[in-house]
């Protein structure tokens, strides 16, 4: 009886340093975020532009970014006239996963079309306000620098 017994502490006890080691590890290793960044200010693409580089850089890869760019912000991602510095660090952003969605209502409203626009770009079909709230509804974080 005895050596059952300590049987089966024994393997009681190696379960639980297992399970605690578990949770050590699924503790230590950070959560993918998901960040929703809003755009919609002309004078701000290059400073949003900026934030979600270094947000890259900050999580070292580890989160989802959607950009979402509606009103005249959209006119800054017309790949004719567009200046360099943005085409290039607009193309580095969505190298590293940048999902861009562009606001249908805009694009409609300033006669564009995603041929119009930097290669990457997708339609937000119901609109970029709706964009935004659907991506919130999923979980996640709304940003607007």
């Amino acid at each position: 009886m005895r050596r059952r017994d300590m049987f089966r502490a024994a393997l009681a006890g190696t379960g639980t340093l297992f399970g605690l080691r578990a949770v050590q590890a699924a503790a230590t290793e950070p959560a993918r975020q998901k960040v929703a960044y809003h755009l919609s200010d002309l004078d701000k693409v290059n400073f949003v532009l900026g934030n979600i580089k270094n947000h890259y850089e900050g999580t070292g890869g580890n989160v989802d970014i959607v950009l979402v760019v509606h009103g005249p912000a959209l006119a800054a991602f017309k790949s004719k006239g567009i200046s360099a510095a943005i085409s290039g660090r607009f193309a580095t952003l969505v190298q590293q996963g940048l999902n861009p969605n562009a606001c249908a209502n805009t694009m409609q409203g300033m006669d564009i079309s995603l041929t119009d626009l930097l290669e990457g770009f997708h339609a937000a079909d119901k609109g970029g306000v709706v964009k935004l709230a659907e991506l919130q509804g999923q979980g996640y974080a709304y940003l607007r620098p």
